[in-house]
């Protein structure tokens, strides 16, 4: 087996480096050399491998004197959580396809002593219930270490395995508010099947044997002859290491006590913090609230109890008797619904519940049954899990709903990206390109941090179908096709040309690019409008259902708009670092294209462009997109502008036009921009104010009721501050330079900090009359232009005082 692999335990980067000058932890790779893998994958010899299946693996390390570095580099399939001497080692490894299978790098020496060394892991497999989001092949685990002979560890030398009988996946009955759930099941761990003692250098029993090869013998061409199939590499796992750094483990609130059903609440004032007593017989409710939501592994620790069950409900908001959510802060005749876990106390002392995956909760109900004995809930922890961002940019207006908004928004972000970007860390965790698009320019406006995004674009090329688009998400073990996001996706790259130094993941993905825009060509007709697509052609969910909408002859103007864009953005990527004979064709396209909407689909008479050439269906999706690609003539954007400013999501107003959802604004604030009304930027963020009094701690998917209370593509208003009314944008290719453009709309002062590849970039705006007052300061070697009010100044590098009229 060979690979092509590579160490950097620690890292302090420089501009391009990828984290742009900010000095992080890293797992990446460096400088990669081709090496041969001596590890193989094990597995438990007589298990159903493609069944759900957990499984334990252990075996011991004898060292004379604790190593300075141990390195070893460990996958499984689906996961693993790694162990040394009891202690929580790490997990992984990270989502990808089977030809892009992760692994992960951990050094163990922090872990090690002198002497006897009980390496262990659990190994996971939840077969056709596994995540949407998961791939897999077969249940297994590889480790591989540096050291050799008697120190080496590498599978499967000493290792031995058992089949862990009381924990499987807890199967959900259909119906009520889980109808669609695409984030895997919940888990049962039943205590008197359970071996308590897996881990326990001391303990015995246990059904252990030695850990088997994971994959057959194969034979070789020509020869006759059987080779192991880690020789000739005929296994199915193609393995990459994990650019990623680890995810956040770390402590954090399950959450207080707000309602107890079934018994006293006094009884339970010290719980979850402390502990509290269950008498025998007794079904009660206990719900704890943490007033925000979070992506944690809970942790549950109970004693005695013998024949007890332990329900534990995961909820973003309760549900009213009608199955609506309401103000997220009511408790009052509402109930948890939602995934759910189950504890089966043995009586024994100090189990722990702990779930194998993340749980998302705001609220957590305990439905906790005894039966001939008290069960005592010692107490009950949870261990924040998200990709590591840091939050470096900093926006204060003195304005107390746009704090909120901001905290909101980066709360929202954070909790939608762990190892890949995700839609929904509650229903779905699927990383879809139209959120991504949004939820990478958020990463690198506020944390200055690409590797999440850089993983997102390569994700989506390795989807593309032999036809030449992408799948609309990815990884994902259930294929979806959504033609118009593979647009979108090209928006993407065009991004990250734009914002971060390093073009290599745009150079790579352009071939890519050309794909999808040939395919695309083949559904263009004659007029310059798309025809109908196959497959689903989503746009964004309006009141009726979702757009595009089409005419008799299946036109339409909406989804051709989305391919106008991208041929726009593809002819500036081919330009700049592809061909410029491409780049010239697709700016011919993109005429032509532009010519055929204007031409199909303008109403003068509603001085709008239509939904598609009947002239029948008005979208603000639509217009948006006809200002921000110049469709509408330079001289009607303004006005055509000022109508879409005024529908609010959800509204149909009585002209009909249908009004975008919180993800399409982020397209309503770029053609703002365009239209030269940035300065209407905050009044565009008026819907998430209206959201405030309902007490949301993270942004719902869709306005009035919405199934997701936390949807990446609608956290943008972050991205919005900072870019539009901070105004910090760059202004050339890998943000070589800056443009800065405050609107401060009724803002009478404001302060940001925006992380540059090169550093931080500070501004501070004060109205002086009709004037401004600004102080600009630029990192490194950075220059750009302040623009105000239809004047413009050279910004050079370091601090720029200036007042403007």
């Amino acid at each position: 087996m060979r690979i092509v692999w590579g160490w950097l335990l620690a890292a302090v980067c420089v501009a391009g480096c990828g984290i742009s000058g900010w000095a992080q932890e890293a797992s990446s790779v460096q400088d990669p050399t081709v090496r041969d893998w001596h590890a193989i994958w094990v597995t438990h010899p007589t298990a159903p491998l493609r069944e759900p299946l957990v499984l334990h693996f252990r075996r011991n390390l004898t060292l004379a004197s604790p190593p300075a570095t141990y390195i070893v580099r460990v996958s499984a399939d689906n996961r693993f959580v790694l162990y040394v001497n009891g202690r929580r080692v790490g997990d992984g490894p990270a989502r990808g396809d089977l030809t892009h299978w992760r692994y992960e790098l951990f050094d163990l020496a922090p872990y090690l002593k002198a002497g006897e060394n009980r390496i262990a892991a659990t190994v996971w497999n939840f077969g056709v219930y596994a995540p949407v989001a998961q791939m897999s092949d077969r249940t297994a685990f590889l480790l591989e270490s540096e050291a050799t002979g008697d120190e080496g560890i590498s599978t499967p030398k000493g290792w031995m395995v058992e089949a862990e009988p009381g924990q499987k996946p807890l199967l959900r009955a259909p119906g009520g508010v889980m109808d669609y759930m695409a984030q895997g099941p919940g888990e049962e761990l039943d205590a008197a099947k359970y071996d308590w003692g897996w881990n326990d250098e001391h303990a015995a029993g246990g059904a252990w044997v030695p850990a088997a090869s994971a994959i057959r013998e194969s034979i070789y061409p020509g020869t006759g002859t059987a080779h192991s199939a880690e020789v000739t590499g005929d296994n199915p796992w193609g393995l990459v290491p994990d650019r990623l750094p680890h995810m956040t483990y770390t402590e954090t609130a399950a959450g207080t006590v707000v309602r107890v059903d079934g018994a006293p609440a006094a009884q339970f004032t010290g719980f979850p913090t402390g502990a509290a007593t269950v008498p025998a017989g007794t079904h009660l409710h206990i719900l704890l609230d943490r007033k925000t939501l979070t992506t944690a592994y809970p942790e549950l620790t109970v004693s005695g109890g013998k024949g007890a069950r332990i329900k534990l409900t995961y909820c973003e908001a309760l549900y009213d008797k009608n199955g609506r959510k309401g103000d997220r802060d009511a408790i009052a005749g509402r109930k948890a619904e939602g995934l759910s876990d189950l504890f089966l106390p043995d009586g024994g002392e100090h189990r722990a519940f702990e779930s194998l995956w993340w749980r998302t909760w705001r609220y957590l109900d305990l439905e906790i049954t005894t039966g001939d004995e008290p069960l005592t809930l010692e107490g009950m922890k949870a261990w924040f899990s998200a990709y590591p961002f840091v939050e470096r940019a900093t926006f204060d207006a003195n304005d107390p709903a746009l704090s909120k908004i901001w905290e909101i928004s980066w709360r929202t972000a954070r909790l939608d990206a762990h190892e890949t970007y995700m839609d929904t860390p509650y229903w779905e965790q699927l990383q879809y390109i139209g959120d991504t698009r949004i939820q990478a320019l958020i990463s690198y406006a506020v944390t200055g941090d690409d590797r999440l995004a850089r993983q997102a674009i390569e994700a989506f090329n390795d989807s593309r179908l032999p036809e030449g688009i992408t799948r609309s998400r990815y990884p994902s073990s259930l294929p979806q096709t959504i033609p118009t996001f593979s647009l979108l996706w090209i928006g993407m790259l065009h991004d990250w040309w734009m914002y971060r130094p390093d073009p290599a993941p745009v150079r790579e993905s352009l071939q890519g690019a050309r794909s999808v825009l040939a395919w695309f060509a083949q559904h263009e007709r004659p007029d310059g409008l798309l025809e109908k697509l196959p497959w689903w052609s989503f746009i964004d969910w309006v009141m009726k259902g979702e757009l595009p909408s089409y005419d008799a002859q299946g036109e339409s103007c909406t989804t051709t708009l989305e391919y106008l864009g991208a041929l726009n953005g593809a002819a500036d990527l081919e330009q700049a670092l592809g061909d410029p004979v491409l780049a010239e064709r697709d700016r011919e396209r993109a005429t032509h294209v532009r010519q055929g909407i204007y031409g199909q689909c303008w109403s003068a008479g509603r001085g709008l462009i239509a939904d598609n050439p009947a002239k029948k269906d008005f979208s603000q999706q639509a217009n948006v997109l006809a200002v921000l690609y110049d469709v509408v003539p330079k001289a009607e954007q303004r006005a055509v502008m000022e109508k879409m400013l005024a529908i609010e999501p959800g509204d149909v107003p009585a002209d009909g036009v249908l009004s975008a959802s919180y993800y399409f604004r982020f397209y309503l604030a770029r053609a703002l921009e365009h239209a030269g009304m940035a300065d209407d930027c905050l009044a565009s963020l008026d819907p998430w104010r209206k959201l405030l009094p309902l007490h949301f701690s993270t942004w719902p998917e869709t306005p009035g009721v919405t199934r997701s209370d936390s949807h990446a593509w609608s956290a943008h208003p972050i991205y919005d501050l900072l870019t539009l009314v901070a105004g910090i944008e760059p202004a050339s290719a890998g943000f070589r330079t800056v443009r800065i453009a405050p609107h401060l709309g009724n803002l009478p002062a404001l302060k940001a900090t925006y992380p540059h590849p090169q550093g931080r970039i500070e501004v501070s705006y004060e109205r002086a009359g009709s004037g401004l007052k600004a102080t600009i300061t630029l990192p490194g070697n950075l220059s750009g232009e302040f623009h105000w009010n239809g004047q413009t100044r050279a910004l050079r590098p370091g601090i720029n005082s200036f007042q403007m009229q």
